[in-house]
């Protein structure tokens, strides 16, 4: 048995309405939209003969969210500047549609339908909050809300910086913002309890740890005023209290439940002749990296398929051949990179690929409200120190695998999907019977917030 981050992990790697006739019953039922974006949804009242018994049942109680209405200079004027957001990609056509960014136009028949998008991995911010704006239960009235959102842009903020600007221009933006929520009775209600915020970057850019000007980021997440604020960020920092891990967003962005079946059914029904297959680039720079092993390991192995990436490869950044690569491996390698998570995770979920780990941080001590508790039911995990040693064999680990337990695992993926994706922000359905990452980060901010200010 081998203890890491407080995970066990073993040596071995094969994974082991019924309502009383007595009683009459009438339902009255009312729905009523304000101007100013207040909802009431559905009350129902219950009326029995065996006395007279009023019970409203109102299922945004508990659940309302308040969105500040901050100053544009905090979020869509960053987007009107969109020119300026990264030194190297042009993201002005990454924030069109809500931020799904263009229509990916598939020929070549990989992906299925509508609702495929190029969307770049640090929009998720601006998809965030317009999906906020459908929000079914969102509020006008601070006083009812179970959380407040703060609609703050600070991935895009901070991209536009990180190189060759001073500390004080990285930290300008977020100096300002507590600032202007320190002039709100609803910082000072719980202290900041309540707050959450998005990032579409990881969370080491919000924690610069020295004052010289050659550390790297802001120190957002270092501000006095922002230590009880709770971050939903592609990534989190392992040591932090105050910051949870949701997921990267993918190229599916479902606008309805028939698109999101017809496209599981898809993958659960593909032929896979790999047995597995990796999408990245060497680190030789990081001696610490093991994607020289793994990338040896697959070109010597007849039943690995290799996409590399890098300068001058376009392959990975062509949604439908990664998407293609994965939907035809029944195992998808998950190395860390230049931090310890990978939208390519996410890639593989979607493509029904079973997910292979070397880093507990990677997925296992990050996306806690959206995987499964149980890893070995949708994972493999291998050590790193014994791929950089030369101990073990990928191959030989994975084809130890029985037929029946990649069906269960890939299954278990499968059903991850609907999870994992975030809707599209401007329908305004909810997907019946399913629940996306928007929806169960918001459940877990809800809860986190309730045990935080003790209700």
């Amino acid at each position: 048995m081998e203890h890491i981050h407080g995970f066990i992990f073993t040596k071995r790697y094969i994974p082991s309405l019924a309502i009383p006739l007595a009683g009459l019953l009438l339902l009255f039922s009312f729905r009523s939209d304000s101007p100013g974006g207040l909802h009431f949804p559905e009350f129902r009242f219950s009326l029995f003969s065996k006395g007279t018994s009023l019970a409203p049942t109102n299922p945004c109680l508990g659940r309302y969210i308040y969105t500040y209405d901050l100053p544009t200079r905090f979020n869509t004027d960053l987007l009107r500047e969109c020119t300026a957001l990264c030194q190297w990609t042009d993201m002005c056509r990454f924030i069109a549609n809500s931020g799904l960014g263009p229509p990916l136009n598939d020929t070549s028949g990989v992906l299925l339908g509508t609702g495929w998008y190029a969307t770049n991995q640090f929009t998720l911010e601006v998809i965030f909050h317009n999906r906020m704006k459908q929000y079914q239960c969102r509020t006008t009235n601070s006083s009812l809300a179970a959380a407040i959102y703060v609609p703050f842009y600070a991935g895009l903020d901070i991209g536009r910086h990180l190189w060759g600007y001073n500390m004080s221009v990285r930290d300008s933006l977020s100096l300002d913002l507590v600032q202007w929520l320190k002039s709100k009775p609803e910082w000072w209600l719980h202290g900041g309890k309540d707050h959450f915020f998005i990032s579409g970057r990881i969370t080491y850019d919000y924690r610069r740890p020295t004052e010289e000007e050659k550390s790297w980021g802001n120190k957002l997440m270092l501000l006095p005023e922002t230590k009880n604020f709770t971050l939903l960020a592609i990534e989190s920092a392992p040591f932090t209290t105050n910051e949870v891990a949701i997921p990267y967003p993918t190229y599916f962005h479902p606008s309805n439940v028939s698109q999101v079946e017809s496209w599981q059914e898809k993958v659960r029904s593909m032929d896979r002749p790999w047995l597995f297959s990796f999408a990245g680039a060497r680190r030789p720079m990081q001696s610490t990296s093991i994607r020289d092993h793994l990338i040896n390991q697959c070109t010597q192995s007849d039943e690995c398929r290799l996409v590399q990436c890098g300068y001058g490869k376009d392959s990975c950044h062509s949604p439908t051949q990664i998407i293609n690569l994965f939907k035809h491996s029944k195992f998808c390698l998950q190395p860390t990179g230049d931090s310890y998570t990978r939208r390519s995770t996410f890639d593989s979920i979607l493509s029904g690929c079973i997910p292979v780990f070397f880093h507990p941080g990677s997925a296992y001590t990050q996306y806690m409200w959206h995987f499964p508790k149980n890893y070995s039911r949708y994972s493999v995990f291998i050590p790193e120190d014994e791929v950089r040693e030369g101990k073990v064999s990928i191959e030989e680990v994975l084809s130890k695998y029985s037929e029946e337990q990649v069906r269960e695992m890939r299954e278990n993926v499968v059903g991850m999907i609907a999870r994992i994706v975030y809707k599209d922000p401007r329908c305004g359905l909810e997907l019946e019977g399913y629940r996306d990452a928007f929806d169960v980060a918001i459940d877990g901010v809800i809860e986190r917030v309730k045990r935080l200010k003790g209700d």
